[in-house]
């Protein structure tokens, strides 16, 4: 079971400030179960970390936006991100889980509600992979909404997965940078493909749950490197979040300031405004 998530007003404020506009591409909403209970089929069962709780994190930590991503726990009941973002729909967006043969009126309740991407994971071990031709097939039905797909894959799968990324109608979003491990090296096949990757137009990248890729832990910096590395080589797209309140965590998060103190060692101010603020206001459609 996660830890409990920590109060905010225990915690200290980063010693990063974050520009205006800054957004949190990558967090999670859990409860309260009795207004919001956990699906049956989870794979884990976390302590609540509910919509109050992200709102002090991010007023403490600077973040003015937000995309909440669908927890597993929830399967494809998506309420409670929907519930999430009608507190704040000029700055909160969401990602939603759903399954193939969703409606189209289904498709635009969530649409309305502020979702602007789906998700999906191809990583064998942890997601049951969706049929090929029905993945296609929502993909040609979300196209027109303006939507992209956010995949949960390794980076050392891209090249397995290459006919079916080449082929796709919407953009996409490789999340958690494919889950590179800093102990192998920027020479490591994995990391090599996602720098490939990142130069093609449909093709974005998230830096998040550094956490899970860090092999040194607290405070991170390991991870900073390869960040840089892959603003240097793709800064239109690449997006940041904390993935709050980390489920399942290689490493524990003490403080999500840490977080945001490792963004300096990243990249300069220019690269930092387009990774934390014009990339995702781009993608999600925020407006100033």
């Amino acid at each position: 079971m996660n830890q409990p998530a920590t109060t905010s007003s225990a915690l200290r404020l980063p010693k990063f400030v974050l520009p205006a506009g800054g957004c949190d591409t990558h967090c999670h909403i859990l409860g309260p179960v009795d207004r919001f209970p956990y699906a049956d089929s989870r794979a884990y069962t976390p302590e609540e970390s509910d919509k109050t709780v992200l709102t002090a994190l991010h007023d403490r930590l600077g973040v003015d936006r937000t995309v909440i991503v669908q927890a597993t726990v929830y399967g494809t009941d998506n309420r409670i991100v929907l519930d999430a973002i009608a507190d704040r729909p000029d700055v909160r967006r969401g990602v939603a889980l759903i399954d193939t043969g969703i409606s189209d009126a289904q498709l635009q309740t969530l649409h309305d509600g502020g979702i602007r991407a789906v998700r999906f994971g191809f990583i064998r071990h942890l997601w049951k992979s969706p049929d090929p031709a029905q993945f296609r097939r929502l993909m040609t039905r979300i196209a027109p909404l303006g939507w992209h797909v956010l995949l949960h894959v390794d980076a050392g799968t891209l090249d397995e997965l290459q006919p079916m990324l080449d082929t796709l109608p919407v953009p996409f979003v490789i999340d958690h940078m494919g889950r590179i491990d800093t102990a192998h090296g920027m020479q490591q096949h994995g990391f090599a493909r996602l720098i490939e990757w990142s130069k093609r137009d449909h093709c974005w990248i998230k830096v998040s749950a550094i956490d899970r890729l860090s092999s040194a832990g607290q405070p991170f910096n390991d991870v900073a490197p390869f960040i840089r590395v892959l603003l240097d080589s793709s800064p239109d797209r690449l997006l940041w979040g904390t993935d709050y309140p980390h489920p399942n965590p290689r490493h524990p998060v003490h403080d999500e300031a840490d977080l945001i103190d490792v963004l300096p060692l990243c990249g300069d101010a220019r690269a930092l405004q387009k990774m934390l603020v014009d990339n995702p206001a781009r993608l999600y459609g925020f407006t100033s």
